[in-house]
């Protein structure tokens, strides 16, 4: 498989918007962010080329508001303004960028530096391909290789968030891989929050590295899993569900898309059992036996229109399904006593082996894998807050 940070990080985030966006190569318009994340990154590519000078601060200006005007229609604007307070929020970033690190002051190596780099799967002999770009590399010494990703985020981690960070392990990989004689000591990580002005640094031990592979096999494998079990990749419904693309056909929240649309007798129907539903929740006498009832009526007809949420006017009704996996633990502290790693679960605590498993290698986390059993469970639940009448992307 070929797969990236960014896929990866898309598949953590939500399974099914990995499968729209990975497997069916379903296209939407990019988001106000990605667009401005765009222009942004540009514009620093151009601001480190020399040829055969650096740029000026306002040759850099001018170019990102070239890049702009290229990228500005490839998303959805809520009005014109709107579009101002990025253009210009930018320029603003870019500025204070160039004052604080004149280019001429860097060793920059590359620049959007393409990588590719194999991992090898022992359990199934499989060797996948590791891909993605580095926006920058430096060497500030001559021992030093520094990694250099901007990010237009506001968010500052913590720095054992930033220890764990896959992406820049993921890059660290990848620039062994293309530059075999450098030493993993002499590679830093760099975050640089352009937001703030700040940078972050970190760096990977051979151990991290070999914990980094042993996680991209381990969603390789549920990717592949999901893919041989019909496609079940599953919606993770959340705050990011706002700037994403795939909203209109997605189970979570297609039905706020289209229960106006010409509804048929059994959506005209349904609106008159969320109705009631949310009535009865708010009566003080006991209405278990019919609310049960309706929450039948709902489950049914969200299998039948192949969603995970209903919208009335009173609020929505979500369904969620629940997966428990439950250890063998005697077994499987026999199989981590073994390894020594045992002491990391400390006691039969499926969440915490749960944590753990991304570490180890797939034929430790496959052995421990076999001796779970699954449980699914489905839960109707219901909120007041109205969402609409018009949807946003």
């Amino acid at each position: 498989m070929r797969i990236s940070y960014s896929a990866i990080d898309t598949y953590k985030t939500c399974p099914l918007k990995y499968k729209y966006q990975e497997i069916d190569r379903i296209r939407v318009p990019k988001s106000k962010e990605a667009v401005f994340g765009t222009a942004l990154h540009s514009a620093l590519r151009f601001m480190f080329s020399r040829d055969p000078l650096y740029p000026t601060l306002d040759e850099v200006v001018n170019f990102y508001n070239e890049e702009w005007l290229k990228l500005r229609e490839k998303t959805k604007w809520p009005d014109e303004e709107s579009e101002k307070i990025f253009n210009r929020h930018g320029a603003s970033i870019l500025e204070k960028f160039y004052k604080k690190n004149q280019p001429w002051n860097f060793n920059v190596l590359d620049l959007e530096s393409r990588f590719e780099t194999s991992i090898k799967d022992k359990s199934t002999g499989e060797t996948h391909t590791l891909s993605g770009i580095i926006d920058r590399v430096d060497k500030p010494d001559d021992e030093t290789y520094e990694i250099v990703d901007y990010k237009t985020g506001r968010r500052l981690p913590s720095q054992e968030t930033l220890d764990k960070n896959l992406q820049l392990s993921i890059y660290h990989l990848g620039l062994l891989n293309r530059w075999p004689d450098i030493k993993n000591k002499n590679i830093r990580l760099t975050l640089y929050y352009l937001s703030h002005g700040e940078s972050l640094s970190t760096k990977r031990t051979e151990t991290d590295l070999e914990a980094t592979k042993n996680s991209v096999l381990g969603v390789i494998h549920e990717i592949k899993a999901k893919i041989a079990s019909n496609n079940d990749f599953q919606p993770t419904p959340g705050p990011l569900c706002d700037w994403c693309g795939y909203k209109p056909i997605c189970p979570v929240w297609r039905h706020l898309y289209n229960k106006d649309k010409s509804p048929a007798p059994d959506d005209i129907k349904i609106k008159e059992i969320i109705a009631e539903y949310f009535k009865l929740k708010e009566e003080s006498k006991d209405n278990s036996g019919r609310l049960k009832e309706l929450q039948a009526l709902m489950s049914d007809y969200m299998r039948q229109k192949d969603v995970l949420r209903l919208f009335g006017d009173e609020g929505y009704v979500s369904k969620s399904v629940k997966v428990a996996k439950k250890y063998d633990m005697e077994k499987v502290e026999e199989i981590l006593h073994s390894i020594g790693k045992w002491e990391e679960v400390l006691k039969a605590d499926e969440k915490r082996l749960e944590e753990l498993l991304p570490t180890l290698s797939p034929e430790v986390a496959q052995k421990i894998n076999t001796l779970a059993t699954t449980k699914t469970s489905e839960f109707i639940t219901a909120s007041k807050r109205k969402i609409g009448p018009e949807p946003t992307q």
